[in-house]
């Protein structure tokens, strides 16, 4: 493991830098766009597409001797409805803090399963959900055609509200952890709603899947209102124009507080320089390089990344 911090870091990363492939543009587009489906046969272990099967719940150094409770709980944003499930602590208490994962691109919450269980199990009420339209294969309202990286940062950010008025949340000490696009718009969110936010945790976040837009197009108005598809998942203008809109390394400095990064470091979905770029814009964060880790962590490099992710929410739970 490798630890960058605001721009500071150990070893040289020149030869991670090369391995950057010069693509088409499309196939680039493809592969980030991908990123989340890539991951999710990676963690799942199966190749049955989208939402494949239940990832192994990562072992916790220290857990509770108490079962974690499991609870089905269907939220709402702009009236639609949000499936999802809360984890729970096995002992009760009156609030718990609390951590809100966000699944990548044509995948769902399956893919948090496992990390929900451990968050749980250190102490925290752990909320996976369905983006509406994140994959054909959601529980949640919408469809693929409907979705953007903004209709998700108004999923989450409903989510978020609803989360924080249960009775036993502490809403004062809410976390955001994301995969992939999830990552993305986590920290989209963590901008725009940074009182809200008390960390933020970033799994390979898909900083660069903008950039095929902004080659492609000279502004969201020469977007074509058309749906194209990408590997069988039918997306509509909406997530080009959305993703064309403003430039995420703009957006994700507004966020003050601490954020803890794990990429892998062969990772050639999403190549590691894109989240040492964003530790040098974030005021406070922390890069953790997973060696060998690509662009999902299974195994002992999944225990790795969450062991470190246990470490930033118990140094930051009140």
């Amino acid at each position: 493991m490798l630890t960058h911090r605001n721009g500071r870091h150990v070893p040289d990363t020149t030869d991670r830098m090369k391995r950057k492939e010069s693509v088409t543009m499309r196939k680039r587009a493809t592969a980030l766009l991908l990123a989340a489906a890539a991951s999710l046969s990676l963690l799942a272990g199966c190749g049955q597409g989208g939402t494949g099967g239940t990832p192994s719940p990562t072992p916790d150094p220290t857990p509770t001797p108490e079962p974690v409770r499991v609870e089905e709980l269907w939220l709402e944003s702009g009236g639609k409805k949000i499936y999802g499930k809360m984890y729970l602590p096995g002992g009760e208490q009156d609030s718990y803090p609390a951590v809100i994962l966000s699944h990548g691109f044509n995948s769902s919450s399956v893919l948090n399963e496992g990390y929900a269980e451990s968050f749980a199990k250190q102490g925290y009420a752990a909320y996976i959900f369905d983006f509406c339209g994140g994959s054909p294969s959601t529980k949640s309202d919408g469809v693929t055609t409907e979705m953007s990286v903004l209709t998700e940062y108004r999923n989450l950010s409903d989510v978020m509200d609803q989360v924080k008025a249960l009775d036993y949340v502490d809403g004062g000490q809410l976390f955001l952890f994301g995969l992939s696009q999830g990552g993305f718009v986590s920290a989209y969110t963590a901008a725009q709603r940074p009182d809200d936010v008390k960390g933020l945790i970033l799994f390979y976040p898909a900083f660069p899947l903008q950039e095929a837009y902004f080659e492609q197009y000279d502004s969201v108005d020469a977007i074509p209102d058309e749906e194209f598809e990408t590997m069988g998942v039918p997306l509509g203008a909406i997530y080009a124009k959305d993703a064309r809109s403003f430039d995420i390394y703009e957006e994700i400095g507004k966020y003050k507080g601490d954020v803890l990064i794990c990429h892998g470091d062969k990772d050639t979905l999403v190549p590691l320089s894109y989240s040492e770029r964003a530790v040098e814009v974030y005021d406070s964060a922390e890069l953790k390089v997973i060696q060998y880790g690509e662009h999902g962590f299974q195994g002992k490099l999944a225990r790795e990344a969450t062991g470190y992710t246990v470490e930033f929410l118990q140094a930051h739970t009140d």
